[in-house]
């Protein structure tokens, strides 16, 4: 039921356009209640939730809640803080960031905003540019167009950890959404020297970090088709392509520019088919060896690879381990000591990188799902001097790091490796596909696949729970025909798995998360976690098996049992 004493509170508050709004909102009850059923929350990526009005939505008051509770955890830990303040291409960008800039000056914090948008690594690596305390990206990053969100990151250019998220939280429920967040208009704030622009230069700095970061590889005899998808990424790719001696770079013109509603494609995210369709037709007319696509904050990347006459769309665990094995091969070849190189990759993501990491006597670290786990590992390594040992990061949900110029995933540095890499097995004849088959003769044959089902309304996280709580307290005894041999809950925390772990590495602990773990009979299993940035609960189903054939076959039985379960659970 909405609380109707909230509901006329925000009314009083609105202006002219914000009731006129409100009143077109009373016309589905449904999403009304969901839009007053809670405040917004930090999860994996801060806060996400679509525009609109009510305090489960992002709107310039949630936006400034939230900024007002950011600015009161500065001033109480800092003197004299500085924010920096980017924005992808999503509606109502412009005017969350500027909200989140004036409730920073009303508090004496200092903010930084870029001239247009800006990705997400950018801003992470403008945060230790700038040398500020925090950063702030609004970005719903590959979600659908009705989303934003606002991410907050520490002066170590990473999104904020568990507990500094906790923290910032308990600041941000002690502000009232409409008379608690101060706010300096940001004409005035600009006068005052609260308000200034990231600056001209820092996005060729944050150019040449990327640059610094590849192999060299000669990539003139590349030609890709590349679309930003309407985000952020066409501010970088194009220029760093054109650089590196891409021998033919072809932009999708119709996803070129800017736009928060992605009018092609109002799914970005280049995980999925249909957000490459477009890049891979253009590729095909084109006969491009590759068709790449970065999400709308240019964190993400997505790669189809033209085989046998088709174009072929790599997993992000395919992707991932197919860059790990490759810089493992050449870091090899150039005489290092691959027992003190580091790659980072969660608990959900890429199982077969165990049997890379062996394969070629690299460590591999397994955090929980967010690549600021990776981004914390990669700071670890850095504050006990051994920032060189950092190799990769990789996730399955397309994210890669290659160094730790920045600790966050990186599309466009991602999307440059792999032309890299891409031209490198070109010269010896064979492409990613290929490569890929060559890796499973070595490694083994272990296809992952996601199951989910989605939880939106009011009701919907009280049933997330119970579903979860459920499969806690009832697991199967089977899935996909193979025997549960064991189970691991992460609720508790669980220690760090590491392969190839150095004697002098410290033992490290997984912070408690709601995360089940099945282990299936002959190194099969199943994860399952509510989404942090999303409603819904995904299902990370891997099998392993003898011949690719035997492995997809047993993935679909894994899968259908897994969609079985939750459906069932989820109706009883």
């Amino acid at each position: 039921m909405i609380d109707n004493e909230l509901l006329r509170q925000w009314e009083a508050n609105l202006d002219v356009e914000g009731r006129r709004l409100l009143a077109e909102a009373r016309q589905d009850p449904a999403a009304l209640e969901d839009a007053f059923a809670r405040d917004l929350r930090f999860g994996t990526g801060g806060l996400r939730g679509k525009v609109g009005l009510g305090p489960n939505r992002l709107n310039v008051w949630t936006v400034g809640k939230a900024t007002q509770g950011l600015a009161d955890w500065l001033n109480a830990r800092c003197g004299d803080p500085s924010v920096v303040i980017a924005r992808d291409s999503r509606r109502g960008g412009a005017e969350f960031s500027e909200r989140a800039a004036e409730v920073l000056a009303a508090n004496g914090v200092r903010a930084y905003l870029f001239d247009g948008v800006a990705s997400t690594p950018e801003l992470s690596f403008a945060v230790r540019d700038l040398g500020c305390s925090a950063g702030v990206c609004v970005t719903a990053s590959h979600n659908p167009a009705e989303y934003n969100g606002y991410k907050v990151y520490g002066a170590d250019g990473c999104q904020i950890t568990t507990e500094a998220a906790r923290q910032i939280q308990a600041a941000i429920d002690a502000v009232d959404a409409f008379g608690g967040a101060a706010r300096t208009p940001i004409s005035e704030a600009r006068t005052a020297g609260l308000v200034a622009e990231a600056g001209p230069g820092l996005r060729a700095r944050y150019l040449d970090a990327v640059a610094s970061e590849l192999e060299g590889v000669d990539v003139s005899g590349l030609r890709v088709a590349y679309t930003p998808l309407n985000g952020t990424g066409g501010a970088y790719a194009p220029a760093l392509l054109s650089r590196m001696g891409v021998g033919k770079v072809l932009t999708v013109t119709e996803q070129a520019e800017p736009d928060g509603g992605f009018p092609t494609c109002p799914y970005p995210n280049p995980e999925f088919p249909e957000a490459m369709r477009m890049v891979t037709d253009l590729a095909g007319r084109e006969g491009c060896d590759l068709a790449l696509a970065t999400d709308p904050d240019a964190d993400r990347v997505g790669v189809a690879v033209r085989h046998g006459g088709a174009y072929r769309l790599l997993t992000g665990n395919e992707l991932g381990e197919l860059l790990m094995d490759w810089l493992c091969a050449r870091a090899a070849a150039r005489g290092e000591d691959l027992s003190r190189r580091v790659c980072v990759t969660t608990v959900v993501s890429a199982p077969r990188a165990d049997d890379v990491a062996r394969h070629w006597g690299v460590q591999l670290r397994r955090t929980l799902t967010g690549f600021k786990f990776a981004g914390e590992q990669a700071g670890l390594l850095e504050a006990a001097g051994q920032a060189g040992r950092f190799l990769l990061g990789l996730e399955e949900s397309c994210g890669y790091l290659k160094g730790i110029y920045v600790r966050d995933k990186d599309g466009v540095e991602a999307l440059a490796l792999a032309c890299e890499m891409a031209a490198d097995y070109k010269a010896r004849g064979v492409d990613l596909v290929d490569a890929l088959g060559d890796l499973a003769s070595r490694c083994g044959h272990m296809p992952g696949r996601q199951v989910s089902r989605v939880f939106e309304g009011a009701g919907g996280p009280a049933a997330m729970s119970a579903l979860t709580a459920r499969l806690r307290a009832e697991p199967p005894a089977s899935v996909g025909g193979l025997a549960v041999e064991g189970s691991l809950d992460y609720a508790h925390g669980a220690p760090m798995p590491v392969v190839n772990p150095l004697p002098g590495d410290p033992a490290q602990v997984l912070p408690p998360t709601d995360m089940l773990e099945w282990r299936l009979a002959g190194g099969s299993k199943v994860l399952l976690r509510p989404s942090g940035t999303e409603p819904k609960l995904k299902c990370y189903c891997f099998a392993k098996g003898a011949t690719e054939g035997e492995a997809t076959a047993l993935l679909d039985a894994i899968a259908g049992d897994v969609e079985a379960l939750i459906s069932e659970t989820e109706r009883s």
